[in-house]
């Protein structure tokens, strides 16, 4: 053993960390001076994309593997396993990362200690025996940076290039223990041989930014945390035995950049921004609605095919067709103010397929009526056959088909003049007539009873609880656009980016826990041209409170064409379904209706004349049971299209115009 072995060596290090110190203190200077200057702005100013900085931290280094020949003048008696220690590190900081946008990349190289201290052994002198390293290197670190929710939170990850700068070592001896008056060997120092002067290895990381100053300054500051995980492999430092190195590191980086002067307003006035909060509903209306089917398929001019507006299912659908869902299945976009409730008529001929399959006894006649002669009826009945008995395998026996000239009810009346072309739209259609009663509205019987309707539910059971912003013109003028929210304490969120105009976001995931109050919503948005706006807005939030739910039932009565007597048909509906679902001290609304043909001021009474003639059925019916506690109101709303339930367009939504409504209000 060659105790008196010495090799005095000058450690590059400390020259390095002299002028690094320097530098260092030049940065935080420059920093210092930044930040006294800024804070003189009133500007908004965007986030940096690009930050300069130092980071500084500590190296938890971890031994593993063996060393045992520390050079070739020197091998101690024992091999060194593991250990472990704490070095130094410290480097220039170089970022990139676009606001708001989840990649960017990190740059750092400096100064990197490797330093620790073996875990002591027993040679065979029974002696303990250390050793420890200075092992130090100039690394080199570009990283990918990534921001998985474009938040203050990222993550890091890349190679290591590390070059070694101090490779010495120091080894002590002890002596035995039982001979303590035995003279201790002096330490042994060197370099270690064979050590790699160039390691390639990987490191992956997580930070988070902290703002030291608001935007509203242009040179913004930023301290962020981080912590970063250096894996073993890759890290051996010397080309022979097996000793490596596992390194965790943490610590912080203070960095600082430049941000864009924002707009205050938006380029060409094209960019309009506004903050929409919910209000807590106190009441909300839902309405049970009896609705009537009526019995008319209508054809268009020149075609004897059914028409594209009705629904039509594959054979393969049926088996998933549910009469009492089919207002929630809209497979296309339907027009009119009520599409709901026209999206049940458009599925009549599925709801009486529907019906026809589960009564198996049930017979139907379908009489097609067409201006342009008996023949093209009989064509548009065939046809609508043809889909009952192709989609829903119903018996050709169980259907009849007629064609005729006219319908047996007409709206198109000998001696008419005015307006000829719409009421001849009205005639030309296919009646769906039936004596089966399992097919029929209550109480009615014969071919022209209408048929059972289908009861839905309208009304908003769940209130809208978001906020809604809009940024009117984004589409056209704006890249992106990204929201940051602040509460009355100052506290932020950050919520995009955004391509669309409109964005909707949970009231709870702004309030979170926080009771009522006020918050200020600024709007940042980068133009196509590259130019960065920003709008504000103000918004008051409260906590959801759940509405009351006022529930009410509505049933509808149809007349035909011109028609305020024919509601004799429905007389022991209204006494014996509609009467007695009225509960005690209700109030009944009835509104009467009619389609647009005609006058306006006849439309007006006819409306009104309808509806007095179904208060009067439900009068009679409530005396005949003693009762004289319900309130009525009676309007006539006649033509009035803002107030109609439903369009005009098509024959079929004149046909449900031509209507009286019930409002049963608990």
């Amino acid at each position: 053993m060659k105790n008196n072995y010495t090799t005095a060596i000058e450690c590059p290090s400390l020259r390095f960390m002299s002028q690094l110190q320097l530098q260092t203190l030049f940065v935080v200077t420059l920093v210092l001076l930044g930040f006294t200057k800024v804070n003189a702005q009133i500007e908004e100013y965007t986030k940096p994309s690009w930050m300069f900085g130092v980071a500084a931290g500590a190296n938890f280094n971890f031994y593993g593997g063996s060393t045992f020949m520390l050079n070739e003048g020197f091998t101690p008696p024992t091999a060194f396993h593991d250990g472990k220690g704490i070095g130094l590190f410290i480097a220039p900081n170089i970022e990139y990362h676009k606001p708001g946008t989840r990649l960017g990349f990190i740059f750092q190289a400096g100064y990197d200690s490797r330093q620790g201290k073996f875990d002591q052994v027993t040679t065979p002198c029974n002696c303990p025996a250390d050793l420890e390293t200075k092992l130090s290197y100039i690394t080199i670190e570009p990283s990918l940076r990534i921001a998985p929710f474009r938040s203050n939170f990222y993550t890091y990850v890349g190679p290591r290039f590390a070059f070694v700068q101090d490779k010495s070592f120091t080894y002590e001896q002890g002596i035995n223990p039982d001979f303590p008056l035995q003279v201790p060997n002096p330490d042994v120092k060197g370099d270690f041989s064979n050590v790699n002067k160039t390691i390639i290895s990987m490191q992956v990381g997580m930070g988070y930014d902290i703002p030291l100053n608001s935007t509203t300054s242009k040179t913004q500051f930023v301290l962020s945390p981080f912590v970063a995980y250096h894996p073993y492999f890759g890290q051996n430092p010397r080309d022979v035995e097996t000793w490596n190195v596992t390194t965790i590191r943490a610590g912080a980086v203070l960095k600082f950049g430049q941000g864009h002067l924002v707009e205050a307003a938006a380029v060409d006035g094209k960019v309009v921004f506004s903050a929409i909060p919910p209000t807590n509903v106190e009441y909300v209306k839902v309405v049970r609605e009896v609705f009537p089917i009526r019995n008319y398929v209508f054809f268009n001019e020149g075609s004897a095919e059914i028409p594209n507006r009705y629904v039509l299912l594959k054979k393969s659908e049926v088996k998933d067709f549910k009469e009492d869902q089919v207002q929630f299945n809209t497979p296309k976009n339907m027009s009119g103010r009520s599409e709901r409730q026209m999206l049940v008529y458009y599925n009549i001929l599925n709801i009486l397929g529907d019906r026809m399959v589960k009564n198996p006894n049930t017979t139907i006649t379908l009489v097609g009526s067409s201006d342009n002669g008996r023949q093209e009826g009989l064509v548009m009945a065939q046809n609508i056959k043809n889909y009952l008995v192709t989609v829903f395998e119903i018996k050709e026996n169980r259907i009849d088909v007629e064609g005729r000239d006219k319908p047996e009810v007409p709206s198109e009346q000998i001696g008419g003049t005015k307006e000829l072309g719409l009421l001849r739209e009205g005639d030309r259609r296919v009646s769906i007539e039936s004596n089966s009663p399992e097919l029929l509205m209550e109480f009615q019987s014969g071919k022209n009873a209408p048929l059972r309707p289908i009861e839905i539910v309208t009304g908003n059971q769940t209130p809208n609880s978001d906020v809604v912003f809009n940024v009117e013109g984004a589409e056209e003028s704006l890249k992106l656009w990204s929201l940051q929210i602040k509460d009355e304490k100052g506290k932020s969120q950050n919520f995009g980016p955004y391509m669309v105009e409109k964005v909707s976001i949970p009231r709870k995931t702004i309030m979170g826990n926080q009771p009522e109050g006020d918050y200020k919503v600024i709007m940042t948005g980068t133009t196509k041209s590259g130019k960065i706006i920003s709008q504000e807005s103000t918004m008051h939030l409260t906590p959801y409170v759940a509405p009351v739910v006022q529930e009410s039932i509505r049933f509808s009565v149809i007349y035909e064409f011109n028609e305020s007597k024919s509601i004799a048909i429905y007389d022991k509906y209204l006494t014996d379904i509609v009467a007695p679902k009225i509960p005690q001290n209700a109030t009944v609304i009835i509104t009467g209706h009619t389609d647009v043909i005609g006058e306006v001021d006849y439309n007006k009474n006819l409306s009104l004349a309808r509806a007095n003639d179904v208060k009067g059925i439900l009068e009679k019916s409530l005396a005949a049971a003693g009762r004289t506690d319900v309130t009525f109101k009676v309007r006539g709303e006649g033509e009035d299209e803002k107030l109609a339930p439903f369009e005009n367009k098509y024959p079929e939504e004149r046909f449900y115009n031509r209507t009286v409504i019930i409002d049963i209000v608990k």
